[in-house]
Protein backbone atom coordinates (compact mmCIF):
# COMPACT_ATOMS: atom_id res chain seq x y z
CA UNK A 1 0.00 0.00 0.00
CA UNK A 2 1.29 3.22 -0.97
CA UNK A 3 1.82 5.65 2.45
CA UNK A 4 0.39 8.40 2.57
CA UNK A 5 0.88 10.55 5.49
CA UNK A 6 4.82 10.14 6.83
CA UNK A 7 5.45 12.45 10.19
CA UNK A 8 9.45 12.34 10.87
CA UNK A 9 10.77 13.70 14.15
CA UNK A 10 8.26 16.21 14.29
CA UNK A 11 8.44 18.78 17.35
CA UNK A 12 6.62 21.84 17.91
CA UNK A 13 7.14 24.54 20.53
CA UNK A 14 5.11 27.43 21.15
CA UNK A 15 5.61 30.67 23.22
CA UNK A 16 8.72 32.78 23.78
CA UNK A 17 11.87 32.70 25.53
CA UNK A 18 11.10 31.06 29.04
CA UNK A 19 7.74 30.48 29.03
CA UNK A 20 8.14 27.57 25.98
CA UNK A 21 5.75 24.62 25.67
CA UNK A 22 7.07 21.92 23.75
CA UNK A 23 3.79 20.51 22.22
CA UNK A 24 5.16 17.81 20.07
CA UNK A 25 8.52 16.31 20.79
CA UNK A 26 10.03 14.64 17.42
CA UNK A 27 6.76 12.49 16.89
CA UNK A 28 6.94 10.08 14.11
CA UNK A 29 3.88 8.40 12.43
CA UNK A 30 2.54 7.25 9.15
CA UNK A 31 -0.83 6.18 7.70
CA UNK A 32 -1.24 4.26 4.59
CA UNK A 33 -3.86 4.43 1.80
CA UNK A 34 -7.05 2.28 2.70
CA UNK A 35 -6.53 2.83 6.83
CA UNK A 36 -8.88 4.84 9.09
CA UNK A 37 -6.27 5.94 11.96
CA UNK A 38 -7.57 7.49 15.26
CA UNK A 39 -5.28 9.65 16.82
CA UNK A 40 -5.60 9.87 20.45
CA UNK A 41 -4.25 11.42 23.05
CA UNK A 42 -5.27 14.02 26.39
CA UNK A 43 -6.48 17.49 26.37
CA UNK A 44 -3.54 19.49 25.24
CA UNK A 45 -1.45 16.65 24.00
CA UNK A 46 -0.75 17.85 20.68
CA UNK A 47 -2.86 15.98 18.78
CA UNK A 48 -5.15 18.48 16.91
CA UNK A 49 -1.74 20.76 16.47
CA UNK A 50 0.00 17.72 14.59
CA UNK A 51 -3.08 17.44 12.62
CA UNK A 52 -3.03 20.70 11.18
CA UNK A 53 0.72 20.08 10.77
CA UNK A 54 -0.12 17.29 8.46
CA UNK A 55 -3.31 19.37 6.67
CA UNK A 56 -0.32 22.24 6.02
CA UNK A 57 -2.68 24.78 8.61
CA UNK A 58 0.48 25.60 10.27
CA UNK A 59 3.68 25.44 8.66
CA UNK A 60 5.95 26.49 11.35
CA UNK A 61 7.39 23.08 13.13
CA UNK A 62 10.51 21.16 13.13
CA UNK A 63 11.09 18.03 11.19
CA UNK A 64 9.94 16.42 7.73
CA UNK A 65 6.05 15.57 6.79
CA UNK A 66 5.08 14.17 3.64
CA UNK A 67 1.73 14.28 2.43
CA UNK A 68 1.37 11.72 -0.76
CA UNK A 69 4.74 11.41 -1.40
CA UNK A 70 5.91 15.25 -1.51
CA UNK A 71 7.82 16.76 1.34
CA UNK A 72 5.05 20.08 2.67
CA UNK A 73 7.51 22.25 4.09
CA UNK A 74 9.57 22.34 0.94
CA UNK A 75 6.11 23.86 -0.89
CA UNK A 76 5.67 27.48 -1.59
CA UNK A 77 2.20 28.42 -0.57
CA UNK A 78 0.82 28.09 -4.05
CA UNK A 79 1.71 24.95 -4.62
CA UNK A 80 0.72 23.34 -0.87
CA UNK A 81 -2.58 24.91 -1.43
CA UNK A 82 -3.18 23.47 -4.24
CA UNK A 83 -1.65 19.95 -2.68
CA UNK A 84 -4.32 20.34 -0.02
CA UNK A 85 -7.42 21.16 -2.44
CA UNK A 86 -6.79 17.92 -4.52
CA UNK A 87 -5.82 15.73 -1.40
CA UNK A 88 -7.46 16.57 1.80
CA UNK A 89 -10.57 16.96 2.99
CA UNK A 90 -11.07 18.38 6.61
CA UNK A 91 -13.72 17.61 8.61
CA UNK A 92 -13.60 19.83 12.01
CA UNK A 93 -15.76 19.67 15.50
CA UNK A 94 -17.45 22.65 14.35
CA UNK A 95 -19.18 21.86 10.85
CA UNK A 96 -18.01 25.68 9.16
CA UNK A 97 -20.98 25.64 6.89
CA UNK A 98 -22.18 28.41 4.84
CA UNK A 99 -25.64 29.34 6.30
CA UNK A 100 -27.16 30.81 3.79
CA UNK A 101 -26.52 28.19 0.55
CA UNK A 102 -28.17 24.70 0.32
CA UNK A 103 -27.30 21.29 1.74
CA UNK A 104 -25.71 20.54 -2.19
CA UNK A 105 -24.50 23.94 -2.58
CA UNK A 106 -22.38 23.94 0.75
CA UNK A 107 -21.36 19.99 -0.55
CA UNK A 108 -20.25 21.49 -4.05
CA UNK A 109 -18.32 24.76 -2.77
CA UNK A 110 -14.77 24.22 -2.73
CA UNK A 111 -15.17 22.29 -6.26
CA UNK A 112 -16.69 25.16 -7.87
CA UNK A 113 -14.53 27.63 -6.11
CA UNK A 114 -11.70 25.39 -7.36
CA UNK A 115 -13.37 26.02 -11.11
CA UNK A 116 -14.69 22.58 -11.63
CA UNK A 117 -18.70 23.06 -12.98
CA UNK A 118 -21.86 21.85 -11.16
CA UNK A 119 -22.59 19.70 -14.59
CA UNK A 120 -19.48 17.61 -14.01
CA UNK A 121 -19.62 16.71 -10.48
CA UNK A 122 -23.48 15.46 -10.27
CA UNK A 123 -22.90 12.21 -10.77
CA UNK A 124 -20.70 12.43 -7.87
CA UNK A 125 -23.06 14.76 -5.95
CA UNK A 126 -25.86 12.05 -6.23
CA UNK A 127 -24.08 9.59 -4.96
CA UNK A 128 -22.30 11.40 -2.00
CA UNK A 129 -25.74 12.24 -0.99
CA UNK A 130 -26.97 8.75 -1.04
CA UNK A 131 -24.47 7.51 0.95
CA UNK A 132 -24.54 10.34 3.60
CA UNK A 133 -28.01 10.11 3.77
CA UNK A 134 -28.61 13.34 2.83
CA UNK A 135 -30.61 12.97 -1.08
CA UNK A 136 -33.95 14.30 0.38
CA UNK A 137 -32.47 16.90 2.19
CA UNK A 138 -30.25 18.36 -0.56
CA UNK A 139 -32.11 21.89 -0.89
CA UNK A 140 -32.73 22.52 2.93
CA UNK A 141 -30.47 24.88 4.45
CA UNK A 142 -28.11 24.47 7.43
CA UNK A 143 -30.28 26.12 9.73
CA UNK A 144 -33.17 23.67 9.62
CA UNK A 145 -30.90 20.56 10.24
CA UNK A 146 -29.47 19.01 13.32
CA UNK A 147 -26.23 18.74 14.72
CA UNK A 148 -25.82 15.20 12.88
CA UNK A 149 -27.12 16.52 9.84
CA UNK A 150 -24.67 19.18 9.58
CA UNK A 151 -22.11 16.96 10.04
CA UNK A 152 -23.09 14.86 7.31
CA UNK A 153 -22.98 18.11 4.70
CA UNK A 154 -19.61 18.76 6.19
CA UNK A 155 -18.36 15.01 5.78
CA UNK A 156 -19.59 15.38 2.04
CA UNK A 157 -18.20 18.08 1.15
CA UNK A 158 -14.87 16.84 2.24
CA UNK A 159 -15.43 13.74 0.36
CA UNK A 160 -16.36 15.27 -2.94
CA UNK A 161 -13.53 15.47 -5.19
CA UNK A 162 -12.36 11.82 -4.16
CA UNK A 163 -9.05 13.17 -1.87
CA UNK A 164 -6.34 11.30 -0.74
CA UNK A 165 -7.43 11.46 2.64
CA UNK A 166 -10.15 13.23 5.54
CA UNK A 167 -8.82 14.44 7.97
CA UNK A 168 -10.91 14.98 10.95
CA UNK A 169 -10.54 16.90 14.17
CA UNK A 170 -12.72 15.37 16.80
CA UNK A 171 -15.58 15.02 14.32
CA UNK A 172 -18.34 14.18 17.22
CA UNK A 173 -17.02 16.75 19.62
CA UNK A 174 -19.81 18.99 19.09
CA UNK A 175 -22.77 15.99 18.84
CA UNK A 176 -25.19 14.13 21.45
CA UNK A 177 -24.13 10.67 21.79
CA UNK A 178 -26.65 8.90 19.67
CA UNK A 179 -25.54 11.79 16.70
CA UNK A 180 -21.99 10.97 17.78
CA UNK A 181 -22.61 6.61 16.69
CA UNK A 182 -24.14 7.61 13.27
CA UNK A 183 -21.19 9.69 12.16
CA UNK A 184 -18.63 7.01 12.95
CA UNK A 185 -20.57 4.86 10.81
CA UNK A 186 -20.71 7.00 8.19
CA UNK A 187 -16.70 7.18 8.77
CA UNK A 188 -16.46 3.46 9.03
CA UNK A 189 -18.76 2.83 5.27
CA UNK A 190 -16.54 5.17 3.98
CA UNK A 191 -13.46 3.36 4.20
CA UNK A 192 -14.60 0.07 3.83
CA UNK A 193 -16.77 0.84 0.87
CA UNK A 194 -14.93 3.37 -0.93
CA UNK A 195 -11.82 2.65 0.42
CA UNK A 196 -11.57 5.99 1.84
CA UNK A 197 -8.14 7.27 4.18
CA UNK A 198 -8.94 8.93 7.41
CA UNK A 199 -7.24 10.50 9.83
CA UNK A 200 -8.96 11.47 13.08
CA UNK A 201 -8.09 12.92 15.81
CA UNK A 202 -10.46 11.94 19.21
CA UNK A 203 -10.34 11.64 22.88
CA UNK A 204 -13.43 9.34 22.87
CA UNK A 205 -12.28 5.15 23.09
CA UNK A 206 -15.41 4.69 21.91
CA UNK A 207 -14.87 6.70 18.32
CA UNK A 208 -11.21 5.29 17.89
CA UNK A 209 -12.35 2.13 18.35
CA UNK A 210 -14.33 2.17 14.52
CA UNK A 211 -10.91 3.25 13.04
CA UNK A 212 -8.24 0.39 11.85
CA UNK A 213 -5.21 1.15 13.78
CA UNK A 214 -4.69 3.66 16.87
CA UNK A 215 -1.95 5.56 17.46
CA UNK A 216 -1.34 7.47 21.07
CA UNK A 217 0.38 10.83 21.61
CA UNK A 218 1.86 11.38 24.79
CA UNK A 219 4.64 13.82 26.01
CA UNK A 220 5.30 14.69 22.74
CA UNK A 221 5.68 11.15 21.56
CA UNK A 222 3.29 9.12 19.09
CA UNK A 223 2.90 5.48 20.73
CA UNK A 224 1.64 2.49 18.15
Amino acid sequence: MNTIIEVNNVSKTFGKNTNLNRVLDEACMYVSEGEFVSLMGASGSGKSTLLYLIGGLDRNYEGKISLCGQDIGSLNDKKLSDLRLKNIGFVFQFYNLVMNLTVEDNILLPQTMNGRSKSSLKEELNEILEITGLTEKRKAMPATLSGGQQQRVAIARAVMGSPAVILADEPTGNLDAKSSVEIMELFSKLNKEKGLTILQVTHSEKCASYGTRIVKLENGKTIG
